[in-house]
């Protein structure tokens, strides 16, 4: 392991443990309009997520036309790297994790519309995976994919954010 990736990692683990450390201190706290700021959190958490998982595919189409080994295919690996380690990683887990507590708080688990949206979360969550999939295939200059089919996944996310956002705000049932 070289000293760069021991470095993200150590940066990565200290990170997770000031969030964890700060959120527990929040929870323990509980201020007086606590699920409201937490909302709002999360809110700002999907609008990142969704950000990043729309432009990804966005830049995995530009980097189809980039010759492997040139500049602007090593400067491509390093736009999506850097977008999914340090904006969509962390964007899904908070998403995640203030999500679930919100549901839990509010009593929303028991809704039909929230298993609802949870099937297509979790149906985004893979998304993610296979994007992250792309990215190291990309990073190792092993691509299999045409622009066409990533023109196609970049629109996967849209249609399972309008079906996510539909359920949380009209609550059909």
């Amino acid at each position: 392991m070289t000293a760069d990736v021991k470095t993200r990692i150590e940066r990565a683990v200290i990170g997770l443990i000031i969030t964890a450390v700060l959120v527990g201190a929040l929870l323990w706290w509980r201020p007086s309009g606590l699920y409201l700021w937490v909302k709002a959190v999360h809110v700002i958490a999907v609008i990142s997520w969704m950000a990043g998982m729309l432009y990804l595919p966005r830049l995995f189409i530009y980097h189809c036309e980039a010759e492997s080994g040139s500049r602007q295919s090593e400067t491509f690996k390093v736009m999506e790297r850097r977008l999914l380690t340090i904006i969509i990683n962390p964007a899904m887990v908070v998403t995640w994790a203030l999500g679930l507590w919100l549901a839990y708080e509010g009593g929303w688990y028991k809704a039909g519309w929230f298993h609802a949206k949870v099937v297509l979360v979790v149906g985004l969550s893979g998304i993610h995976g296979f994007m992250v999939r792309w990215v190291r295939d990309f990073g190792l200059d092993q691509n299999h994919h045409s622009q066409r089919f990533y023109r196609i996944i970049n629109e996967v996310p849209t249609v399972l954010m309008i079906g996510i956002v539909l359920l949380v705000v009209v609550k059909p049932f």
